[in-house]
């Protein structure tokens, strides 16, 4: 299992990823909004590969041209640094 991260950890890790908050110290999240629904659809289409490859799968909520993405690990019961990896990944692909 990963190990979670501290406080300082994840305040410094989340500084390096413009565009991405943290929630209730346990969960980071990032909106992307695009021109239409299709774009929004290509976008999370792109996730699928880095996350199985990763082994490790944001919750995804998409509303229309709006796609909001929410990291945790939930077996370990928080933030880790699996989460900011995928987060710079799917950072890139936005």
């Amino acid at each position: 299992m990963a190990q979670l991260l501290t406080d300082i950890e994840i305040q410094q890790q989340a500084n390096g990823l413009p565009g991405w908050t943290i929630e209730n110290a346990n969960k980071l999240l990032c909106t992307y909004k695009f021109l239409d629904f299709i774009q929004a659809m290509e976008f999370v289409n792109k996730l699928v590969e880095p996350a199985e490859s990763a082994g490790h799968h944001p919750d995804i909520q998409i509303s229309y041209n709006t796609v909001k993405i929410q990291l945790t690990t939930h077996d370990a019961g928080g933030l880790t640094q699996k989460d900011f990896d995928l987060a710079k990944v799917i950072s890139a692909i936005a």
